[in-house]
């Protein structure tokens, strides 16, 4: 018996804004981003144990969500061939004010695959020298918290009892600092 390879939908364009498009393929909808080629998260680790998270307002979601330092790869239009670790030291410095010596690449994971075709990919950084206030770029109002690893569950706990939502990445990486590293 011979396999064929069936045809693969053809993607349509139903709106687009400068940032993204509503893409369809064979009847189901996607938002696609027009800018970058990926996202960046870092698991940063300081040498006395604390994890690094960033807190920040969310629109889609209209609350104060706790995330892994994170952001887009080769959006920037003088850096579009852009490499992942190199977004990444960036973005870090940009929300968090640190640098990290160290730098390793976990896994690329899909965000939200009935959502939108973008990915994902892990670092974990470790040596980390603050070398500015972080807090991200002039549209972004980033609070950074160093929170000691043990403490992390319980200050997960007590931010959700506030009403504050949790990037389910920073759960990964939980799993990740206590299984992989």
């Amino acid at each position: 018996m011979i396999a064929t390879l069936s045809a693969q939908p053809t993607d349509c364009t139903l709106a687009q804004t400068p940032y993204l498009r509503l893409i369809d393929r064979g009847g189901w909808s996607f938002v696609q981003r027009t800018t970058g080629v990926g996202v960046v998260a870092i698991m940063a680790l300081t040498d006395d144990e604390k994890l690094i998270l960033v807190e920040q307002h969310r629109p889609p979601v209209n609350q104060t969500v706790l995330e892994l330092p994170a952001g887009l790869v080769g959006d920037l239009k003088d850096q579009p061939n852009e490499q992942l670790e190199q977004a990444a030291r960036r973005e870090l410095l940009e929300e968090t004010g640190y640098e990290a010596t160290r730098w390793r690449e976990w896994i690329t994971v899909a965000s939200s695959a009935g959502l939108t075709d973008e990915c994902v990919t892990l670092f974990f950084a470790t040596g980390l020298t603050r070398v500015g206030p972080g807090g991200g770029d002039s549209k972004e109002e980033i609070t950074v918290h160093e929170i000691p690893l043990p403490d992390v569950p319980q200050w997960i706990e007590t931010n959700l009892d506030a009403g504050k939502f949790v990037d389910g990445r920073v759960y990964a990486s939980l799993y990740y600092l206590h299984f992989l590293r």
